[in-house]
Parts: C-alpha cells; structure tokens; sequence
C-alpha cells in the first residue's frame, strides 16, 4: 500500500509545539493568537435548534433538509445578491476544510490538471491538489496564469492570512477571465461577514457574475460567524451543474452534516443579531492588538478584513514567533502560507478579552 500521506507536506502547527512550550512557560500563562478559532459561546438561539433536534435517530440527507436549503438560498440572497437562487443552487458541506481538501478529488482532477491559489493561501488547497495528483499552481494575478491544463482556480477573498480583500472590479475581471478559458472558480467567502476597512463581495453577487453562475461556486462557513468551529456547519453555493455532480457523489461517499447540525444552521443564517454581536467583540480585539503592535513597532500590512493582522518586524518571521513567545504570546509564522509570507506573522483576534488585555499589556 502507497502511503498517501506522503503526498502532503509536513503538517505545519506541529513546527509551532517548542514555541508553545515557551509561552505557556510565561507566568501569567499564554495567550494564543496563533489559531483563529471561536473563543466565544455558542449564541443560545442556535444552542436550542440543535437541542431541540437532538433526537434523530435516522440517517440525515446528503443535500440538507428542505428547511435547510430554504434558509441557505434565502441567506445568500440576502446577505450576497444572489439572484434567482433554487435548492439546486445550494449544497450542504461538512465544515469548509474537508471540502477544500476533497473537492479536487470529488471533480475527478489527477495527473496533468493543475489547481491554482493565491501564493499566500489557506495550506489546505495545496493539500487538496496532492491529494489527488493535481499540480498545485501559485499565482499573483490569476489571469496571468496559463489556462492550458487548469481545471480549478481557488480565490479566497477575505484572504486567510492576509485579511486582503479583492475589490468587486478585480472578481468581475477574473469571473471572466475564468468564463472565457473554461476555468472553474471556487471562490472561499468563509470571512466575508467580518470586513472591517473594506467591504467584501462575493462572486455570487449579480455586479460580479453578471446574475448567472455558469462556472463559479462560493465556500461558506459558520464557524467564524457564529462560532459554530465545533458543529462543522459549512455550505457552497453557486452553479447547478457543478453542485448537482458533487451532491451524487458526496451521497456515495455518505457526506452528510448530522441532522441536529442542520437545525443549527437554520436558526444561525435566520438570525443577524448575534452576527452583529459577535463582530462587535472581534472589533474590538482587533483595535487593541492593532494598536499594541504598532506601537510596539510592528507594521500591518492588508487586514482589511478576516479574523487576523499580518504583522511584520521586517525580520524572519520565526524569529518574530520566538520575540513574541518570550512574552508569552503564540502566533503563525507567515510562511505557514507560503514562502511569500516568511517575513510576516499571523496575529488572531480570538482569544478572549482577558486574554487579548494580557497580550496588550505585555506589548506595552
């Protein structure tokens, strides 16, 4: 048996343990803005829907409930423009990551397709390339890239890590520059709800997409939104077809998010209020890491939006992560994310007030 494993990259946070070990050393404990993960409880309303499910005892569906699909369309016409938007339009996912790292695979790439992303990116859509034997291409432009071969192309706007957003001219450009060489566009939204200087669009907007979706499918996640990491509560949406082929194979594959998880995600995308609550904290982390950083000499670059600052000493960026582990602060050296990141470091916003009032006086 080939191991598939060996396809992958080194996993990168086991790199981070020996840094870790450091800041927990601190004497008033770490504070880990290294992972962007939920901090905050689970907003009650969405507690009592999955509660109120809890007793399923029969295998859920693949695509969703009804209930479920109504409020999927319905967010995405709200809260994205999408037009003209039908249950076919739609598809259930479980949690964002598995899908980016799957999707290659369940689109039937391998040898001599080429999947391409931002050169500073997620890790996973590089993993999702070598999982099924695709070439993993970097780009700085996408429409710069040559069209011969490449059968997927990744935006990620919001940009984990940078906070970048591309502007709703530059996703009309790219739709279709995409449209024009056959290229399918998944484009990852899953910050879209946390834009701060900026305002982010998604794909599925009609300015962008010209009201048809022909080519182009959108990745959403409740994770970050709802702080709903732990339910693996996730979504796309976009063209018919593409959705239609994932949907007959992720039913073979028993792809299904658990029923209780389905009734969580109904009353979450019917509720705005504890979206503006949750943003509402994260602003204000954001604003005092922002200001502890550069005071303390830090540049941010991008950050307009997402759960993160990029921050740079214009130094290596492990030598940033041991400066700032001494202090007891855990954060993501850039070139998690690619070579184009190793002088930047990663700074989430998530951890709780207590802890970012720690990281803020120890930068002080």
């Amino acid at each position: 048996m080939s191991a598939v494993s060996s396809r992958l990259p080194v996993f990168p946070w086991d790199k981070l343990e020996p840094y870790k070990a450091t800041a927990l050393a601190h004497p008033d404990g770490i504070v880990d803005l290294s992972v962007g993960t939920p901090v905050d409880p689970v907003p009650p309303l969405i507690q009592e829907a999955l509660v109120a499910a809890a007793d399923s005892p029969g295998y859920p569906t693949v695509w969703g409930t009804p209930a479920l699909r109504d409020a999927l369309t319905g967010w995405c016409g709200r809260r994205l423009g999408a037009t003209g938007f039908a249950h076919e339009n739609v598809l259930p996912v479980v949690g964002s990551k598995e899908l980016v790292a799957w999707l290659p695979t369940q689109l039937g790439l391998g040898a001599g397709d080429k999947v391409a992303y931002p050169r500073l990116a997620y890790p996973t859509y590089e993993v999702g390339a070598r999982l099924c034997g695709a070439e993993a291409v970097v780009y700085d432009d996408p429409t710069e890239l040559d069209p011969a071969g490449l059968k997927l192309l990744w935006l990620n706007s919001p940009s984990n890590p940078t906070g970048k957003v591309l502007p709703k001219d530059e996703l009309t450009r790219i739709v279709a520059w995409a449209r024009e060489h056959g290229v399918l566009v998944f484009s990852d939204e899953c910050y879209l709800e946390l834009g701060w200087e900026a305002d982010p669009v998604s794909v599925l907007h009609p300015d962008v997409c010209g009201g048809s979706y022909e080519g182009i499918v959108a990745v959403h996640s409740l994770s970050k939104r709802s702080n709903l990491a732990g339910y693996r509560a996730a979504f796309v949406a976009g063209d018919a077809a593409v959705l239609g082929e994932l949907l007959q194979i992720r039913k073979h594959g028993g792809m299904m998010t658990a029923a209780p998880v389905q009734a969580a995600t109904v009353a979450a995308l019917g509720d705005d209020t504890h979206v503006a609550e949750q943003r509402a904290r994260y602003a204000a982390r954001r604003a005092a890491l922002k200001g502890a950083l550069e005071a303390h000499g830090f540049r941010i670059e991008h950050s307009e939006a997402s759960l993160y600052l990029w921050a740079t000493r214009d130094e290596p960026c492990w030598d940033t992560v041991a400066y700032l582990a001494e202090k007891g602060i855990l954060v993501a050296p850039g070139d998690f994310y690619g070579e184009a990141g190793a002088r930047f470091v990663r700074v989430a916003f998530t951890a709780t007030d207590e802890r970012v009032d720690a990281a803020v006086k120890r930068l002080g």
